[in-house]
């Protein structure tokens, strides 16, 4: 083997289920990596890669992690937004430690959503740590892009609770199922999810649910927005941390890493749909997964049918099912689920750390079963920004490849979007968010004009907007106005 060849060393997990407001984000990210890594291997740390974090803001957490983990010296670095980011970290990680970059590389994030709101709804700020502006702002803490357009902007279609279920209703019109059995089968598929968080010791939430108490309305399941009940929706109220350790194989063999513990990053790759939602040529399709996903599997020298084990990126039920018929896996597969952890609803949904709990899961599954592979899918935004990666537990025949495959993904297809157009054109999807008490109060459309653009337009009459769930309104004629409001005609 090439000594330089990357391998993940250590993965860790931790899940605060106490009511502590003392432990902040960092803290979680330092327990993570302690339980990833003995000191000695934490105190050879070169380089600490933080994903991006929402519960507190900090000019520099890796360096506090560094602190906290006595790696003296380390390098750090600090991402952007996303769900893509744990993966292209990894990616990023194994082209590093192959170059001699880096030698041991610490990743990590934490969120503690949960404790930070309850503080928040009783008026309480946490005495977290401050970093004043004289802590350097480390490298790639700016790498941000613009995930909404200006048609979204405009109507206020501006968070996933109301893309994805859109995306959803586009699977279902592409299908031709009824509202009512599509709904049955979308609980389905995240009933498997919930069984799978039940045998996952890390998960947030291990009771098992049924697919009737997921997909069907209830006091402590709302609507949130139609076709998705709460139970569809990823859970962010959690406090949970995870930490990768990935180092050269000759420096794993120093510090005498058990090799029953090494895992291959065999091969990766990154890309982009259009960032504006409006532009992708259908809602129920990714170019970037499609083409990303395969190239990975390319480079790993692996077919589909060739991966053991997977974990799609499931942050709502549109976004597995997107992803798996891009990739060819079937859906409801009992010999090869879609996911090791249960997903974002269920294992829980620290914003934009949980892929690195799901390579985390993944490597204990494949170090617990020898000569198994597992395929990793992490998105960002609305479907946007991906990232793939293909790891097994026997020595690769190669060095670790990756490819940004972007060029090929700008070659396909897109849609002409309008944002300001005024006229009568044809409901292509929709959904419909609900208030707390379980009404329909507005309905979010894309609407295909006369000549096949897309516009983005919104129905702000609540009575109109309950008929958008009374019926199906798929092919409906739909009058726009130049405010970008609708009303059915």
């Amino acid at each position: 083997m090439d000594p330089r060849t990357p391998v993940l060393v250590g993965y860790g997990q931790v899940n605060q289920r106490e009511n502590d407001p003392t432990v902040e984000p960092v803290d979680l990210m330092a327990a993570a990596a302690r339980t990833a890594g003995d000191p000695r291997l934490l105190e050879a740390v070169d380089s600490v890669r933080v994903v991006n974090l929402l519960s507190w803001r900090y000019r520099d957490p890796g360096l506090l992690v560094a602190q906290r983990i006595r790696a003296k010296g380390a390098r750090t670095r600090y991402t952007g937004i996303g769900g893509n980011v744990p993966q292209s970290l990894v990616n990023q990680a194994c082209l590093d430690i192959q170059s001699g970059r880096a030698d041991v590389v610490l990743i990590t994030g934490a969120e503690t959503w949960r404790t930070r709101s309850r503080l928040r709804a009783t008026g309480e700020k946490p005495d977290w740590t401050r970093q004043d502006d004289s802590v350097p702002v480390p490298e790639g803490a700016d790498e941000n892009v613009p995930m909404a357009g200006p048609g979204d902007m405009r109507i206020k279609l501006d968070r996933p609770a109301y893309v994805y279920p859109m995306f959803e209703q586009a699977l279902r019109i592409a299908a031709g199922e009824t509202p009512e059995a599509h709904r049955r089968r979308i609980g389905e598929l995240w009933a498997q999810f919930s069984a799978a968080a039940a045998r996952n010791p890390h998960a947030w939430s291990q009771q098992k649910r049924s697919a009737e108490e997921i997909w069907r309305p209830a006091p402590d399941n709302r609507m949130v927005s139609w076709p998705y009940t709460k139970l569809m929706n990823s859970n962010n109220m959690v406090d949970q941390g995870a930490a990768l350790i990935l180092a050269s194989a000759d420096k794993a063999a120093h510090l005498q890493i058990p090799t029953e513990r090494w895992v291959f990053p065999y091969a990766g790759t990154d890309a982009h749909d259009t960032y504006a939602i409006g532009e992708r040529a259908e809602f129920c399709t990714s170019p970037a997964i499609r083409i990303a996903g395969g190239r990975a599997l390319a480079l790993a020298g692996v077919g589909i049918d060739d991966v053991d084990a997977v974990d799609v990126y499931s942050c709502f039920p549109s976004a597995v099912q997107v992803a798996a018929t891009e990739l060819g896996l079937p859906l409801g597969d009992p010999d090869r689920p879609l996911t090791v952890t249960g997903g974002l609803t269920f294992a829980g949904g620290p914003w934009n750390n949980y892929v690195t709990h799901s390579i985390a899961t993944m490597a204990e599954h494949l170090a617990a079963h020898p000569g198994q592979r597992g395929l990793i899918t992490a998105n960002g935004g609305y479907l946007t920004k991906h990232s793939v990666g293909v790891y097994g537990t026997q020595p690769p025949s190669h060095e670790f490849r990756w490819e940004d495959v972007q060029s090929a993904v700008d070659r396909e297809p897109t849609r002409t979007a309008v944002v300001e157009w005024e006229g009568v054109g044809t409901v292509e999807s929709w959904t419909t968010p609900y208030d707390r008490d379980g009404a329909p109060e507005k309905a979010f459309l894309a609407v295909r004009t006369p000549d096949d653009a897309r516009v983005l337009a919104v129905i702000t009459d609540a009575s109109e907007a309950a008929e958008t769930v009374r019926g199906d309104i798929a092919g409906a004629k739909v009058a726009v106005h130049a405010d970008g409001t609708a009303a059915l005609r």
